[in-house]
């Protein structure tokens, strides 16, 4: 399948998603590669941003906010 077919395809799928938190995740995402394609090196964290993020895993994995990798290829596996 070529880049346009495969573009076309992605935009249908697009349309039918119905949740504000897949919405807002493809929007990051769409983001972050923009930022990357944009020729600009990503800014390396501080420590503190670092330590953050851990933190916030750390906190995430503990209140259950995890999905396991095998559960989420599933859910990948009903989107086609």
């Amino acid at each position: 399948m070529d880049l346009q077919t495969r573009k076309l395809e992605f935009i249908k799928e697009f349309l039918k998603v119905q949740s504000e938190d897949v919405i807002t995740r493809l929007e990051n995402i769409l983001r972050k590669e923009g930022l990357k394609s944009d020729g600009e090196a990503p800014k390396p964290l501080t420590i503190e941003e670092l330590n953050t993020r851990i933190d916030q895993s750390l906190e995430d994995s503990k209140n259950g906010l995890l999905i396991e990798s095998s559960d989420l290829k599933v859910k990948m596996d009903k989107w086609s």
